[in-house]
């Protein structure tokens, strides 16, 4: 098969291949998002995207048990060869102010300064990676500036002053925000 270098990761069209057939097997009645999704994905991955830009970005709306953190997951396995290759914070966590320190790491002069943050420390070691972004209603609004700098510029300068190359990513937001918390009961007054 014919290998597409997708700079330090080999995905082949076997990959493609298998991603959508898993996502079409294990999450049902999604087909209408994965047909917008997984074009775009194949696009960016022979080349054709937006430079300085993380492959793709989506906001993943729905009530619990429709599938957002499946999609996720399957995504980091088929796309990138492993579950592991998922980045998951729930933002949940991250409703105080103080909380980008965790992302982005400490300021100069407090206790884990060199250590950097959760976010860019993970990207940093694992640059070809999903980074799931669970419940973003629930972040703090200053976390969503951070968001605009990578969305937009494909990047982020984390605390130490290193620069985080985020272009080989998958950005996922999701939310549950006007849901009904039962899942049947949603189906139930979708159809």
């Amino acid at each position: 098969s014919k290998t597409i270098l997708f700079k330090n990761n080999k995905i082949t069209k076997y990959n493609i291949k298998q991603l959508e057939y898993y996502l079409y097997k294990n999450i049902h009645g999604q087909n209408h998002i994965f047909n917008k999704i997984l074009p775009l994905i194949k696009q960016n991955i022979i080349g054709l995207k937006t430079k300085n830009k993380p492959i793709g970005s989506w906001i993943l709306c729905g009530p619990s048990g429709t599938g957002k953190t499946e999609f996720a997951k399957i995504l980091a396995k088929y796309l990138f060869g492993s579950e592991k290759e998922l980045i998951r914070f729930d933002m949940s966590e991250y409703m105080e102010k103080h909380s980008i320190s965790r992302l982005i790491g400490p300021p100069p002069g407090y206790i884990g300064y060199s250590e950097g943050g959760q976010l860019t420390e993970q990207v940093y070691k694992n640059p070809n990676s999903i980074i799931l972004f669970d419940e973003i209603e629930k972040a703090h609004p200053d976390i969503y500036n951070i968001m605009l700098q990578i969305l937009d510029e494909g990047r982020l300068t984390d605390t130490t002053g290193k620069l985080i190359d985020f272009t080989n990513t998958i950005i996922l937001l999701t939310s549950n925000l006007g849901c009904p918390k039962n899942y049947d009961l949603y189906l139930k007054n979708k159809y």
